[in-house]
């Protein structure tokens, strides 16, 4: 009886690198997981999402939360000359008013989402470390509108570093209103911070249009 426990423990222990191995998720696994939950979670609360949006943004946060690298994104969409001025207090509210936005960003568009159809492309990886995953979304109105996702890893773990929605680089867009946020606000870095949900829904304009120039 011992010499079978120890026989199935040396055989546990040989598989363990196996297991860990197989549990490290691709760029595209991460994307393709992360887009079925959540049209999984939305297919299931999507009237209730609608009456109470804060839970939708809620829901949002735990499936976007973990596999988007929020410091990064943040880190350059400020750009060294601004987050090298901040303080660790200002970085973190920054962050976290800009994860917020972002779900804003994302939920209002999967809350207009019925099923039209998104396929998953092929991932494309860029050295060890950087990696771009293709998706194709279908409107309501039939257009189809191509979604690049830029991921880079981190810690053994892929997470989102940007997306480039129907041509547009959401992080180059943020970027450039980050800058000219400060020159509105007069390089006062904690105006620009607590307005930053009027930028980002600026930037949800900017997409907008873009996708109904392209469905004309």
């Amino acid at each position: 009886m011992i010499s079978i426990l120890r026989r199935g423990l040396l055989v546990l222990l040989a598989t363990l690198p196996l297991l860990a191995v197989a549990a490290v998720q691709t760029p595209k696994d991460v994307i393709q997981t992360t887009t079925a939950q959540l049209l999984s979670d939305l297919k299931a609360n999507k009237e209730q999402y609608k009456a109470n949006p804060s839970a939708f943004y809620d829901a949002l946060n735990a499936n976007l939360g973990p596999v988007v690298d929020a410091d990064g994104i943040s880190r350059s969409i400020m750009t060294v000359k601004y987050s090298r001025k901040a303080t660790p207090e200002q970085m973190q509210r920054f962050q976290e008013n800009f994860k917020r936005s972002l779900m804003q960003f994302y939920g209002n568009a999967l809350l207009e989402y019925n099923n039209q159809g998104i396929t998953v492309g092929a991932e494309k990886k860029d050295g060890d470390d950087r990696a771009s995953v293709d998706m194709t979304v279908k409107g309501n109105n039939g257009a189809v509108y191509p979604v690049s996702y830029t991921l880079t890893k981190l810690n053994g773990e892929w997470k989102v570093r940007n997306v480039i929605v129907n041509g547009i680089n959401i992080g180059k867009l943020f970027r450039d209103q980050f800058s000219d946020a400060m020159q509105r606000n007069g390089n006062d870095l904690d105006k620009t911070i607590d307005g930053w949900a009027g930028e980002v829904a600026k930037a949800k304009q900017t997409t907008e249009q873009a996708a109904e120039q392209q469905a004309q």
